[in-house]
């Protein structure tokens, strides 16, 4: 089983993050699984979803304590909250930012990290850039399915058009299509360094 945490601020679109991914992965024929962690939904408040992804049922409902992957929509909450709660030096961490780990203060944090299980993706300018509004839900679950090898990119276009219609699908298709295509790019050059 993969267990993803995704971080973000109310009105980020968290929480259809996470019924996208998972819509995604159903699309491949694995049970999926998608909640959010109740707590304020106020515009701007910390938020958490979760998705976990199988290839048999799933039974456990309880929220994901130790990740196989972090999703982070909002790098103002790496110093509000332990966004990094559970997550192992093998897992994927995937934070939106045009910054880097080190100008982001995590250069200590991520040392010893597998090479390819780190990525910044700007993906509020993609989402700006292709879909007029600053929500970067879309590019970041493209760009984790790039990083993580987990899901297709065609797979997130369907869960895309069965979320959205018209404009707003076609927008959000080419955001995810960019991230997808920028996040595949970082990861060979991050193995061509290790």
């Amino acid at each position: 089983m993969f267990q993803v945490r995704v971080h973000g601020r109310g009105g980020q679109g968290v929480v259809t993050a996470a019924e996208m991914l998972s819509m995604a992965a159903f699309e491949e024929g694995r049970h999926a699984q998608a909640f959010p962690s109740f707590g304020s939904e106020r515009t701007g408040a910390p938020v958490v979803a979760f998705c976990r992804i199988a290839d048999r049922e799933i039974r456990l409902r309880e929220p994901i304590m130790e990740p196989d992957a972090i999703i982070i929509q909002d790098p103002t909450l790496l110093h509000a909250v332990d966004v990094f709660a559970g997550l192992g030096k093998n897992g994927y961490l995937l934070i939106n930012t045009n910054k880097s780990f080190m100008q982001l203060g995590l250069a200590e944090y991520v040392q010893g990290w597998a090479p390819g299980r780190l990525c910044t993706l700007a993906a509020t300018e993609i989402a700006i850039k292709h879909v007029g509004r600053p929500v970067p839900n879309v590019p970041l679950l493209a760009g984790f399915a790039a990083m993580s090898g987990l899901i297709q990119l065609s797979s997130v276009i369907t869960a895309i058009r069965d979320k959205f219609s018209g404009n707003v699908a076609q927008g959000n298709v080419a955001a995810a299509t960019e991230a997808f295509h920028t996040v595949r790019a970082e990861m060979e050059q991050a193995s061509h360094h290790a």
